[in-house]
């Protein structure tokens, strides 16, 4: 590593001489120009009239110049300066106005060694200070000390410091149950050597963002009370080519010395990428770290106790040399919680919030399907925000059900001004969302309506509500949600004989819907069990890229296409039927703005 250094010792003497000059520069030209703009230089006359004028107040004789201070033409005083003659009379000129200050400047002549230290020695200190100090700007700028090359900067816990268990991760007991034989391991090795088993080198943890991954490795290590070192991927990227392998070398050196214990790297996919025999320099530093980290989980011994947990929201991109048996022997999901998972972990979060007697958390559970546990503990602490800003000592249960609206849909703007037409259209439309839903088999009920905006953009929404969890959807299921999102625009047909952009989102919602029932579910008639679309990304949003011919994805389109008019009719027929209930439920939405789930039911049923 000392190789490593010269380059930069070199480059900070480079530094230095330009100060230096830069320096010398200023003193030798800047700083005496600076002066001259300040004193007037005048002819010896010009300063003997000015004496005899009564101008002059003060005058200093040097060795070659006299300088006085004079009433310049602007009447204001000015310092001038004017060539030193052989004059006798001088003094007694001087003497004899009785109102001018004079004396002559006695040379003072200071040590050689003061001089030196003036010169040079003060100027340096100060610039080589100035410098010490923009180089550790630019340290912290880079992430760390830029000289301390190939060492790690893993952040090292202990569970006093930590201080989580298993009981702090709600939602996950398939991964805790995974990751529980890692934790018995290392509290009775002796066990599993008995039988002559070998602790898993590594655990990868793959989950969606936002699901708890960083917080099961702090878990495993409190609950085996261990050292646990955690590292970020992007951590190891370097701009010198080579450090991020030396920081790999460091990090399992320490990690050897601190045995039994746990190495967390985050965001693994970072420098786990699949190699792709590419040149450049930067995917050469990466492939370089790669590969020493590959070196080292075949080179450490796991029975020293040391295990090795990764964290990746994108396990399609890994390299496959870091994926099989050996490396990372075990895949733990951290999916989304389901119903009781998500009811679980709004319980952990609410522990340490005051909360009234008799919170309905499965309803706020219901109300929340999808969501990750980053999420719910967001739902949580907004609610308590809420409390405080009504003035409340405890979270209601009112509380909660609004930090789920604020959470999916933004807070209220209370201060929007829409004209009545617009507000009648959007009640209309609400209100067609909801008709059309209750009027089907296959449909959630419906558990609130409001035409209140939000600051995500929307008008006014239908809130539809599970009664129970749903892990597959039927043909007929996936087709009334279409014709669900199509109910909105259909009353706007009905009533108002024109359309809007109000129905842009469900527009795109009802696309994605009927497009992957053709692609990737098997559910067209044409197309059977083909699958003519792949999920990319599957847990950062699931984009999909086509996989099919341009004539295939022609003949896609037009079921698509064929797909959404038929919900279409669909809606618009049930409108149809139903006309007077779609008159007198947004007549009543337009009076109160927001209605639940009961009212709307008790109206339509009437």
């Amino acid at each position: 590593m000392e190789e490593g250094k010269n380059p930069n010792k070199r480059s900070f003497i480079v530094y230095y001489v330009i100060i230096i000059a830069v320096m010398l520069v200023f003193n030798v030209l800047v700083y005496p120009a600076l002066m001259r703009s300040q004193i007037q230089q005048v002819d010896y006359g010009t300063f003997l009239n000015d004496v005899a004028a009564g101008k002059v107040t003060q005058v200093e004789v040097q060795e070659t110049q006299i300088a006085f201070k004079a009433t310049g033409e602007d009447g204001k005083e000015q310092i001038f300066v004017t060539g030193k003659m052989e004059d006798p009379e001088l003094t007694k000129r001087l003497y004899e106005k009785g109102t001018i200050k004079f004396d002559k400047v006695i040379p003072k002549e200071n040590s050689p060694i003061v001089n030196f230290i003036l010169s040079w020695i003060l100027p340096l200190a100060a610039f080589f200070l100035i410098g010490q100090l923009i180089m550790r700007q630019m340290q912290k700028r880079m992430g760390g000390n830029a000289m301390a090359f190939g060492k790690s900067n893993a952040k090292i816990y202990v569970k006093a410091e930590t201080g989580k268990t298993f009981a702090d991760v709600a939602g996950q007991d398939e991964a805790k149950e995974a990751l529980a034989e890692i934790v018995d391991y290392l509290h009775h090795p002796e066990k599993y050597a008995a039988i002559g088993a070998n602790l898993p080198k590594g655990a990868l943890l793959v989950g969606p963002p936002g699901t708890g991954k960083t917080l099961l490795a702090q878990a495993v290590a409190g609950e085996a009370n261990v050292p646990f070192f955690s590292i970020s991927g992007s951590e190891f990227v370097e701009m010198f080519v080579g450090m991020g392998a030396a920081k790999v070398r460091d990090l399992f050196k320490q990690a050897a010395d601190k045995a039994p214990c746990i190495v967390f790297i985050d965001e693994v996919d970072t420098i786990g990428k699949k190699r792709d025999g590419g040149i450049t320099g930067g995917n050469d530093e990466r492939e370089q770290t790669l590969n020493q980290l590959l070196t080292e989980m075949d080179g450490f011994d796991g029975k020293k106790g040391v295990v090795i947990l990764a964290a990746t929201n994108r396990p399609e991109s890994l390299d496959p040399a870091l994926l099989r048996p050996g490396r990372f022997d075990r895949r733990v999901p951290v999916e989304l919680p389901d119903l009781a998972g998500r009811e679980a972990v709004l319980r952990v979060h609410a522990k340490n919030i005051k909360m009234e007697q008799n919170i309905d958390f499965n309803a706020i559970a219901r109300a929340t399907s999808g969501a990750s546990g980053a999420e719910l503990a967001n739902i949580v602490n907004e609610a308590a925000l809420r409390a405080v800003r009504m003035g409340r000592a405890s979270v209601s249960q009112s509380d909660l059900e609004e930090s789920v609206e604020v959470v999916i849909a933004g807070y209220q703007r209370k201060n929007a001004v829409i004209s009545e037409r617009e507000k009648k259209i959007v009640a209309y439309h609400e209100i067609g969302h909801a008709l059309v839903a209750a009027m089907q088999n296959h449909s959630a009920p419906v558990h609130k309506i409001t035409i209140i905006p939000r600051t995500s953009g929307a008008l006014g929404y239908t809130m539809q509500v599970e009664e129970d969890e749903h892990v597959l959807m039927s043909r007929e299921e996936a087709f009334d949600k279409i014709v669900t999102l199509t109910g909105g625009r259909s009353a706007e047909e009905i009533v108002f004989h024109s359309v809007t952009t109000g129905a842009s989102n469900d527009i795109e919602q009802a696309t994605k819907i009927a497009r992957a029932m053709v692609t990737r579910y098997g559910m067209s008639e044409n197309f059977d069990m083909v699958a003519m679309e792949t999920v990319n990304n599957q847990y950062l949003g699931g984009d999909t890229s086509l996989a099919c011919a341009e004539g295939t994805a022609q003949k896609i389109d037009a079921e698509v296409n064929d797909m959404i008019q038929k919900a279409h009719e669909k809606a618009r027929s049930i409108l149809k039927e139903n006309e007077e209930k779609l008159h007198e439920l947004a007549a009543y939405l337009l009076e109160k703005e927001t209605i639940s789930g009961e009212e709307f039911m008790q109206i339509l049923q009437a």
